[in-house]
């Protein structure tokens, strides 16, 4: 097993050498034994790579690899905390189109994973779309509701065989980097294959697409502009998913979005918006908003959005440290911006505000004054958390993935509408959760969090009394002395006095 992962990683070393990825390293900050280890790689490259460019030497070297390579590199490109801005970048342009599986298997896998369910799928078109995991059918669904159309996927066979091997060589070349050079050990190259084996194992059950489906569905319903596929649950399964089928115009086909009448402006408004109303309403996005992933609607000039394997979740603090940062940018208040990277904690409080202020001064002004279409939001995201490295700030691996999702966004956005005013457009968005959280409903649920968090402190009480009294008994059968006796008495006194404290504190903050 040990030795198949070895032999595993160094086919997998020879393929980026020979595509020339290893060029791609940053020589001077590598060990002297990587250094060697790349010199010596790069004796294999291929000549004829040295002229490519280094998205294409990358993209071209995972696609050799294989699917979960693909998939990994994918992952990466959402971790720039990780492998850094630049290979973040590369990768972030890596396509996943891989050729399509036999369609003759097909009905087999249908029924092994879902038995007699699978029956209700007919007409399966040849594969209409495949990736590095799964590859999508277009079918006719006949049950007790009718007939109609939907788009079945299917996890590629041996998937989860092939991923486990390749992991596993993962996870032995890092023990080994550890192990030959310790320098790298500060940069926890197993946690870091831990997170990717995570990812990836979260996106090989088609369950969680289901699930994330259904959330996002919960989360839209009374929502316009915006739609998404619906699931049948009972033709999905691990390894497949079931959803209605999509009707809709590519969205990057604007020849015909222009012969349908679509409203271009309506349409990049609808995605923009959407966006940012999910992300910050919600705290659960779509983060993978390419254009293969979306079409327009004629009836509703609105966005239909599919593939939902790479969702973005962030929780109600980010979100509001999200929203006031855009809206500190839109009124040009950056004090504001400073200061909320002070409350959340992402900027050490050593650090001077004002400074920090003058910094963000330096972002911000240059927009103002420029025509709509020179404006890019997820530049000035971009070009805050870079800012934010001068002052300290850790990187926030939610925020990157979100930063670049809204750079799709943005960019499928500005293609369909090159004048798209940007902040004119988020300004309701994020000013209605600006209000709302500093309004009087916002302060109810803040105070509603610091009540369920004392109410629950309150009732782990008697667990903790009982645990210290055991403790005391114990501690009294082993010294029974006049002096043991009197600290037993002065524990409980104290415990009860702590006690006492920490109700008063949670009655005074529910009074305020």
């Amino acid at each position: 097993m040990v030795i198949g992962a070895f032999f595993r990683l160094a086919r997998a070393g020879f393929i980026l050498a020979r595509e020339g990825a290893l060029s791609l390293a940053d020589n001077d900050a590598l060990p002297p034994v990587m250094r060697a280890g790349v010199r010596f790689g790069r004796l294999f490259e291929r000549s004829d790579v040295r002229g490519s460019g280094r998205a294409e030497r990358l993209s071209r070297a995972l696609h050799r690899l294989g699917p979960t390579y693909v998939k990994i590199g994918q992952t990466l490109a959402t971790r720039a905390d990780i492998v850094g801005v630049q290979i973040a970048a590369d990768l972030a342009v890596l396509q996943d189109k891989m050729e399509p599986f036999d369609p003759a298997l097909v009905p087999g896998m249908l029924i092994e994973a879902l038995g007699d369910k699978a029956a209700a799928l007919t007409n399966l078109s040849p594969p209409i779309a495949a990736a590095s995991i799964a590859q999508v059918h277009r079918a006719t669904l006949v049950d007790e509701d009718g007939s109609r159309t939907v788009a079945v996927k299917l996890l590629r066979p041996g998937i989860h065989e092939r991923f486990r091997a390749d992991i596993e060589s993962q996870y032995a070349g890092a023990r080994l980097a550890e192990a030959l050079v310790p320098r790298l050990r500060r940069l926890r190259p197993i946690e870091i294959v831990a997170i990717l084996d995570r990812s990836a194992r979260l996106e090989l059950d088609l369950r969680m697409e289901a699930a994330a489906i259904s959330e996002m569905t919960d989360n839209i319903k009374a929502d316009t502009g915006f739609a998404i596929p619906q699931v049948m649950w009972d033709q999905t399964s691990g390894t497949v998913l079931t959803t209605s089928w999509v009707d809709g115009i590519p969205i990057r086909d604007l020849a015909a979005i222009d012969a349908a009448g679509i409203d271009r402006k309506a349409l990049a408004g609808n995605l923009l918006q959407n966006f940012l109303r999910h992300t910050i309403r919600d705290g659960f996005f779509h983060a993978d908003l390419h254009p293969g992933n979306l079409f327009a609607d004629p009836k509703t000039n609105g966005v239909v959005a599919v593939d939902f394997g790479i969702m973005g979740r962030i929780g109600k603090r980010e979100r509001r440290f999200l929203a006031e940062i855009l809206y500190g940018f839109i009124t040009r208040n950056y004090r504001l911006i400073a200061e909320r990277h002070f409350e959340i904690g992402y900027v050490p409080k050593h650090q001077s505000v004002d400074e920090f202020a003058l910094a963000l001064r330096a972002i911000g002004e240059p927009q103002h004054g420029r025509r709509v279409s020179d404006i890019s939001m997820a530049k000035v995201l971009g070009q805050l958390f870079a800012t934010t490295e001068l002052f300290e700030m850790r990187t926030r691996p939610e925020l990157i993935l979100l930063q670049k999702s809204m750079v799709l966004v943005e960019g499928v956005a500005r293609n369909i509408d090159p004048d798209l005013d940007i902040w004119t457009l988020s300004e309701p968005i994020v000013a209605e959760w600006v209000r709302r959280a500093a309004g009087p409903l916002g302060r109810l649920e803040a105070l509603k969090e610091h009540f369920d968090t004392a109410v629950e402190t309150m009732g782990r009480l008697p667990a903790i009394i009982d645990k210290a009294e055991i403790a005391l008994d114990d501690y009294d059968r082993q010294k029974r002395s006049p002096a043991t006796r009197f600290n037993r008495l002065m524990w409980v006194a104290t415990f009860w006095l702590g006690a006492a404290v920490l109700i008063a504190l949670t009655l005074k903050l529910l009074e305020s």
